[in-house]
């Protein structure tokens, strides 16, 4: 797959959808994702359109029209509503837009603000004024998102799996947040795309390191960095021999040096075995080590091979 960066003012789904759709093309069909997620600026009837052509199941997010604000109330009146998980409630409605081409399911979610509120009344243009609104047993607030989406699953499922969204969104946070991905701005998109892919690839290296080192959870820049990288070192020769003394200032200093030594002791086993395998196949043992909580000690195998975009 190749990143491509797109011009500041080119950000809504309807530029990004096609580079979905040709990704998709040049996968077997078999390694397609169960569905695909989005937010409000995915939930368009170009969108969904597209993916009942493909025959892929669809879940996203709907912006608060008029006419989904009058379903919200309908529903916050009349219906049944059932556990969704994490203190949300859902209940499910059919939904057909003004521009859809058909009628769809759409599942309300709400949850109770149990906090009090601080409100801003902006009446007077001249002075704001702060007040705190109090809730009491009488008074039920609740935050609610509409989700439209074509699959069978129960509303508890649905809810989660829109809420998984945000795990896989996260990497795009860090990226943007703490490697540099949105630090750079030119009017030469060229040079933009070759930064950004920079970015990207030392982000993807760093990232497999940083679980090779730790292969039980994700850690993120503004820790691992810390932890695994600011430590000066010193080399000193003496009696033909050379040694590099490293001084770790952090408080996790010995667990680092265990798993160095670990990952050094790995490195050397793979050196060693090098010449029996070929390039693919050493950059998979690497692979199924970094990603051995999600593999259960399996050996990744490549995949096969696939066709060259057009």
């Amino acid at each position: 797959m190749t990143l491509t960066v797109l011009d500041g003012n080119q950000t809504a789904s309807k530029y990004s959808a096609p580079g979905l759709w040709e990704l998709l093309a040049r996968l077997p069909r078999a390694h397609w994702p169960l569905c695909i997620r989005g937010d409000r600026d995915w939930g368009t009837q170009a969108n969904m359109a597209r993916a009942e052509q493909e025959g892929i199941p669809y879940l996203f997010k709907l912006r608060m029209t008029s006419k989904v604000k009058q379903t919200v109330e309908r529903l916050m009146r009349d219906a049944e509503w059932c556990d969704a998980g994490q203190g949300w409630q859902g209940a499910e409605t059919t939904l057909r837009l003004s521009g859809w081409s058909r009628a769809r399911r759409a599942v309300v979610l709400r949850r109770r603000i149990k906090a009090d509120l601080a409100v801003v009344e902006q009446g007077d243009p001249e002075q704001l004024r702060l007040s705190f609104a109090e809730l009491t047993d009488e008074t039920i607030v609740y935050e609610y998102a509409v989700l439209v989406t074509s699959l069978p699953h129960e509303i508890l499922s649905v809810a989660q799996l829109y809420r998984d969204r945000a795990d896989a969104e996260n990497p795009f946070d860090e990226l943007k947040n703490h490697w540099g991905w949105g630090g750079f701005t030119t009017r030469d998109i060229k040079r933009c795309r070759f930064m950004a892919r920079i970015t990207a690839l030392t982000y993807n290296w760093w990232s497999l390191f940083v679980r090779l080192a730790d292969p039980t959870r994700h850690t993120e820049a503004i820790t691992s960095r810390p932890l695994l990288l600011s430590a000066p070192a010193r080399l000193t020769r003496h009696g033909g021999q050379t040694r590099l003394t490293i001084s770790h200032p952090h408080a996790e200093a010995g667990w680092v040096e265990a798993t160095c030594r670990e990952i050094t002791a790995f490195f050397n086993t793979l050196r060693r075995t090098a010449e029996q395998l070929s390039p693919l196949q050493r950059w998979y043992r690497l692979l199924s080590r970094a990603l051995v909580k999600y593999l259960n000690g399996r050996q990744l195998q490549p995949p096969a091979v696939l066709p060259a975009p057009a």
